[in-house]
């Protein structure tokens, strides 16, 4: 049985593909940038803020993307604070968490989101008590570096061979090869399922009822 489960946030447990779409739409107004398109936004998702928005505006001064990283915080918070944030948990996602946690999984989160707002996700689906060690861009570098994975084994007292890393973009299925990890793609994420496979996903689940098959190979 795998001892120790990782998975991430956006694309994975939830659909945030609309909140992050508009809180860069306002950040790159806010900086005097032109609005990235949708798609190009769907396929950073994942990364961390710096690394994402130099990916979106290469060409942006460091002052801008400065300001624009504040004011994407900003807006997040802003929805945070208003009851306007959409960020839904995916079809079966809470009863599959919950059906891990009591066969004595260990489950963890690598996200590029922030300490704040991981905890506030989790917290707002009731789901927070199920994870033993959160592991964010607060404190690590960008993935697909493998930093977030080592620290979750570190925190869990687990081994690679002993864990799982649950994902929807080639930025965790690449941390997941780095550090040694068996990888598991989502379908109903930001990145296609050939995309996963070919960047080191032994498999690609289509819902979460075949993600738990997944998930012990």
């Amino acid at each position: 049985m795998t001892r120790l489960v990782v998975f991430d946030c956006d694309g994975t447990l939830v659909d945030s593909q609309a909140a992050i779409c508009l809180s860069m739409e306002t950040a790159f107004t806010a900086a005097g940038l032109p609005s990235p398109d949708r798609a190009a936004v769907r396929r950073i998702v994942g990364l961390s803020l710096p690394q994402a928005l130099a990916e979106l505006a290469p060409q942006a001064s460091d002052e801008q993307r400065s300001h624009a990283l504040e004011a994407y915080k900003a807006s997040f918070r802003a929805a945070r604070s208003e009851g306007t944030l959409e960020q839904p948990l995916y079809p079966g996602i809470e009863a599959l968490l919950r059906r891990l946690h009591g066969t004595g999984r260990v489950l963890g989160v690598a996200t590029g989101m922030s300490d704040r707002g991981l905890a506030a996700c989790l917290a707002r689906h009731g789901v927070s008590e199920l994870f033993t060690t959160l592991q964010t861009a607060d404190r690590h570098p960008s993935k697909p570096h493998p930093a977030m994975l080592e620290a979750a084994l570190f925190e869990a007292g687990s081994v690679p061979g002993e864990a799982v890393m649950v994902g929807d973009t080639v930025f965790d299925m690449e941390m997941a090869r780095v550090a040694g990890v068996r990888a598991v793609g989502v379908a109903w994420g930001y990145h296609a399922p050939g995309e996963l496979i070919d960047a080191g996903a032994a498999g690609v689940a289509g819902s979460a009822a075949q993600l738990e098959e997944m998930i012990d190979g």
